[in-house]
């Protein structure tokens, strides 16, 4: 008989995961857990933006569940508030903008995993201070994005 996975129960404040100016990406499930999907829920920091970027394999959703970003996909901008639904497949070019001056949160999947190692590469160079361009296109074409424009942590 095959071996079963080992379900995944995360209870509140269990907080896997990593800190992004000062805000909690907690990592649900990840890589370590599936083979089929990461999850996240993610507190995006007022003033974020993710920049325009393109996966080539990666395809992520985004349910918004407090706050207010833009997202720009696909050539549309969709002003999302909480009830917002996303999906986005590979290829199509897309950014998140937390437009107000409150953090944001969202729940996230990314498929296939493994998009934890782009946060916890991404926490630690923000803790640094505002990340150098070079140093970010870099980390996101090790992580599947194309860059088009850069991020922006709001430091």
């Amino acid at each position: 008989m095959p071996r079963c996975a080992a379900p995944v129960i995360r209870m509140l404040n269990e907080n896997k995961g990593v800190m992004l100016r000062g805000h909690p990406t907690v990592f649900l499930v990840t890589g370590e857990d599936t083979k089929h999907t990461s999850m996240f829920d993610w507190t995006i920091p007022a003033g974020f933006v993710t920049g325009l970027h393109i996966h080539r394999v990666q395809e992520e959703t985004f349910y918004v569940l407090d706050g207010e970003c833009v997202w720009h996909v696909g050539g549309k901008t969709i002003r999302a508030t909480p009830g917002t639904f996303l999906f986005i497949p590979p290829g199509v070019p897309h950014n998140i903008t937390n437009v107000s001056d409150k953090p944001a949160r969202v729940l996230m999947t990314v498929s296939p995993p493994g998009h934890e190692h782009y946060f916890e590469a991404l926490a630690a160079l923000a803790a640094q201070g505002s990340p150098d361009p070079a140093a970010l296109a870099d980390l996101r074409r090790r992580h599947d994005a194309d860059q088009i424009s850069t991020l922006t942590t709001g430091a």
